[in-house]
């Protein structure tokens, strides 16, 4: 069974869009190729088992296995060596990406603390979104008793869009809830 924000967008959004922006050919509509979830953490080369943990929370958010990021170079001032463990990501395409992207707009946002709303000013040039959220605790699979350490998670949501503008408009059509 495919996604419910796939489905929607196969049906009535990408119209929207095409009727919107006056597009020649469906093809030029834009879409969503994948959702990064990125989680920076300093102290992950000394502390394994928070960096397992965390691992484990990502997994159990994205419904896939988040992967270890390495210090391409060593940096003396944050202590970190060329090797070291720094964080982890989880890179999400499909219908897991569409799933994802439905339990973050209608479940996860609404329980952040005094939520007003997504800032519609972080779009690269190049069509992509990126926000962090600061706690893992708004999402519903985490069970709060067994956190060991309040983290923050960037997002980037990658879309073909040639622009700014025509980004926002397709993730307006799948009601992200921008700041107004």
């Amino acid at each position: 069974m495919a996604a419910r924000l796939k489905e929607e967008f196969e049906k009535t959004i990408k119209k929207n869009l095409m009727n919107q922006h006056k597009y020649g050919t469906i093809m030029q509509v834009p879409k969503l190729k994948k959702i990064i979830l990125n989680v920076g953490m300093g102290e992950a080369h000394s502390n394994q088992n928070m960096l397992n943990s965390t691992i484990e929370e990502l997994t159990m958010i994205t419904g896939q296995r988040a992967v270890k990021t390495v210090a391409k170079k060593s940096i003396a001032n944050f202590k970190i060596r060329e090797g070291y463990d720094v964080g982890c990501r989880v890179t999400l395409r499909g219908d897991r990406m569409y799933e994802f992207l439905d339990r973050l707009i209608n479940i996860a946002l609404p329980r952040v603390r005094d939520f007003k709303g997504l800032s519609p000013k972080s779009f690269d040039n190049f069509g992509n979104y990126n926000f962090s959220v600061m706690e893992q605790i708004i999402f519903p699979e985490i069970n709060f008793d067994k956190v060991e350490k309040i983290h923050g998670i960037n997002i980037t949501i990658v879309t073909s869009a040639k622009s700014k503008e025509e980004a926002k408009a397709l993730l307006d059509e799948f009601k992200m809830p921008f700041r107004s």
